[in-house]
């Protein structure tokens, strides 16, 4: 790899001057990432880490970063997800020891999955209780939560000396952007309380951070001519190329190629975009299936996806061809591409932005193929096709799950953000869900975009958590959290830490009395119809019990009356009980087939 002239893309991080003083080890934790801009940390207290919420507590008192206490382990590591994902910075989750941070692993591994830089402090009973059965003891002689923490985390330690701390903790937060993916320090209860040697952190961690970007450059040479040379491309849009999702579009725009994401890339691109021509993938649309498969289609530049059972419906890759060239700067991601002609490492904002340089400033008409974007939304065209668009425009009651999807852009404002939780919530949400979205083409980063969902590793209730993450992020700005009923309860307790924010948060709750993809699922494979079923629950009280406001769905005429406006400028969440048709198959043939033919 060669190493490129940093970016104009790339913002130069300036060391921030610290205000935390620092008298104990967790003042100097809290004042690295004060030198991050981190605002928050989440996780709940305990008696271990007490002494660490004692520095937040300080620590807010002097406008540094302030605790989000969640109502489960789990749901902070959710939170802190949605917070890294949409601001673009560390996050930040605790738990104390012995049943705080096993609570915690799930949302952790759920961070790993995704890349997601992420901080997990976690505590340990004191050093000279090792071995003594200490109340909540997770050291090497007990319940290992270090051990159990490297099978998910880049990077796992335990501080046994206060020596350790500063160069350990450093070498956690550095590893957690570079391997891009979660680190964990666990530290000892009497650690916490000893005086660091100096009084101001001693490792500049911004300018550490700020690493020049490199990239293949005979590899970034093919690139061009690749793009100039092809007649037909297409782009498949991952998650991972939010940072330079503006450089693509226009460099799609220049050479015209048709634009197709992953499941999990939704909401990087208009789908009202010219050029989009759906989701490949579970849950996806079956003409950017064909069109991948099509012979006229020359080239297929693959770019920051992670081609996983979800993106590639089970690995079929007859859709995968040597037609492909993969741009991608994890390289992990490369090895799901041995097929392809051409593989493109390096930082995907700099080779895009190399790719518009080289490329003729001939170009299409911005302003003439966004003439479409400014339309009302009646006069909306898609340029793909969905499935089946018969519940899609259905009036009937029970209300289908499809004309849902279909009313929730119409109620909430352009710049919401949509969270699909695990189960048939995301495989609706990525079928049908089309948020208006004006933007075509320029250099833009879309942190978070406006559409999530986390699938790889697939924890229910994730988007529960996320969206009260996400809602920080992006102050102000409505955040649409589709779950179902078994998610919600799982994790429906999450709903109180929006409250206690005042966050706008709208939780659409898909009530179906069952675990929806279970049911499904089973009906679809021929297996036995069991453990499915779930009790009648009436959300809309669930949530006003917990002080939240919420409305009761029944029927289509319930949703398009919501005054969405009203809504978002509530100062805390809004629920919705959505009663949809129990009976409606939601759009999961790629799942069922792979669970069938491994049957």
């Amino acid at each position: 790899m060669n190493i490129y002239k940093e970016s104009p893309l790339v913002a130069k991080r300036e060391q921030q001057q610290t205000y935390i003083e620092v008298t104990d080890f967790g003042d100097l934790l809290l004042a690295y990432l004060q030198q991050l801009d981190v605002e928050y940390v989440f996780g709940i207290p305990g008696g271990a880490i007490e002494p660490f919420y004692n520095a937040l507590a300080r620590s807010d008192r002097q406008g540094g970063p302030r605790t989000v206490v969640a109502r489960h382990e789990a749901g902070a590591a959710y939170m802190a997800d949605g917070y890294s994902r949409n601001s673009g910075k560390l996050g930040v989750v605790c738990a104390t020891t012995g049943p705080g941070a096993t609570n915690l692993i799930t949302g952790v591994a759920a961070t790993s999955e995704y890349n997601i830089p992420l901080l997990v402090i976690t505590a340990q009973t004191p050093l000279a209780s090792f071995g003594a059965s200490a109340v909540q003891e997770s050291s090497c002689t007990a319940i290992n939560t270090v051990a159990l923490y490297q099978q998910m985390c880049r990077y796992s330690t335990l501080i046994s000396h206060p020596d350790q701390f500063e160069r350990k903790l450093v070498t956690a937060i550095m590893t957690a952007f570079s391997e891009r993916g979660p680190a964990h320090i666990s530290v000892p209860m009497d650690i916490w309380h000893l005086e660091p040697k100096s009084p101001e952190p001693a490792f500049n961690l911004p300018a550490l951070l700020d690493r020049p970007s490199l990239f293949d450059t005979a590899a970034v040479d093919q690139l061009c001519r690749e793009m100039t040379q092809c007649s037909n491309p297409v782009f498949l849009i991952g998650d991972e190329a939010a940072e330079a999702i503006g450089l693509i579009l226009s460099v799609a725009l220049k050479i015209n190629a048709h634009l197709i994401v992953t499941p999990q890339g939704k909401g990087l691109v208009s789908p009202y975009h010219p050029l989009f021509r759906g989701v490949i993938g579970v849950a996806g649309h079956q003409n950017a299936r064909e069109l991948m498969q099509s012979p006229d289609i020359d080239r297929i530049f693959v770019i920051g996806a992670h081609l996983g059972q979800w993106a590639t419906s089970g690995w079929d890759i007859q859709a995968f061809n040597n037609r492909i060239t993969h741009i991608e700067e994890n390289e992990i991601n490369l090895a799901k591409t041995p097929m392809a002609g051409l593989h493109v490492r390096g930082r995907i904002a700099t080779v895009f932005e190399t790719v518009l340089g080289e490329l003729s400033d001939e170009t299409l008409d911005y302003k003439a193929v966004g003439k479409r974007q400014n339309t009302e939304p009646a006069d909306r065209k898609r340029a793909f096709k969905l499935d089946d668009e018969t519940g899609y425009v259905s009036d009937a009651s029970p209300i289908k799950p499809q004309r849902l999807m279909r009313e929730l852009p119409n109620i909430f404002p352009a710049h919401t953000h949509y969270l699909a939780d695990v189960g048939n919530s995301f495989a609706w949400a990525i079928h049908y869900l089309h948020p208006y979205d004006r933007r075509i083409a320029g250099r833009r980063d879309a942190k978070g975009g406006l559409f999530r969902a986390t699938l790889d590793f697939a924890p229910m209730g994730w988007a529960i958590g996320s969206a009260v993450g996400t809602a920080l992020a992006h102050p102000g700005e409505p955040v649409v959290c589709i779950t179902g009923d078994g998610a919600m309860l799982m994790s429906g307790q999450e709903i109180t830490v929006a409250i206690q924010e005042q966050l706008p948060v709208i939780y659409v709750v898909l009530n179906d009395h069952a675990f929806g993809m279970v049911k499904h699922g089973q009906q679809m494979t021929g297996a036995e119809p069991i453990a499915f079923d779930l009790p009648k629950v009436d959300f809309a009280e669930f949530a006003k019990a917990m002080g939240a406001q919420a409305f009761t769905i029944n029927f289509v005429e319930d949703l398009v009356e919501l005054d969405g406006a009203a809504i978002c400028r509530h100062p805390g969440p809004t629920l919705l009980d959505v009663r949809i048709d129990p009976d409606e198959v939601p759009p999961i043939g790629g799942r069922t087939d792979f669970l069938r033919a491994n049957s």
